[in-house]
């Protein structure tokens, strides 16, 4: 749970434009710190080492901000699915469902949007199989 919090305040933190500012202005520093440095291999490594390591560690945390909010968005739907009467219960599993299945039912919404058709035969689980 804390690396939760902590992963959200990052991503909050680094998704700012001062955040974006400061690493440009990092770069910058290292650019024109390059005659300084005769543009020699360790100046290219500092760079080279510190962008790969941050972009490592980012990978993880916008993964963990991304699995979050998907799993937030699912849950909001799923009470909105479930609260709406007319609403095709069958939605509510769709995480169950095969990518064929998933195919199907799309193809069917596709088709009710293009005919106008509000609420058309939805396939469930086990009818997609057939």
């Amino acid at each position: 749970m804390k690396f939760d919090r902590f992963a959200q305040w990052l991503a909050n933190f680094t998704g700012r434009p001062m955040s974006f500012a400061v690493a440009l202005l990092l770069i910058l520093a290292w650019g024109v710190s390059g005659p300084l440095f005769d543009y020699n291999d360790t100046w290219q490594l500092v760079i080279n080492t510190s962008t790969t390591i941050i972009t490592f560690l980012m990978v993880f945390l916008i993964q963990n901000t991304q699995n979050r909010d998907n799993d937030e968005l699912h849950i909001k739907i799923d009470e909105l699915l479930r609260t709406t009467k007319r609403a095709h219960k069958a939605l509510l599993d769709l995480e169950d469902m095969d990518p064929a299945q998933l195919h199907a039912l799309r193809k069917q919404y596709q088709l009710m949007g293009e005919h106008g058709e509000p609420n058309g035969p939805i396939v469930t689980r086990d009818d997609a199989r057939d």
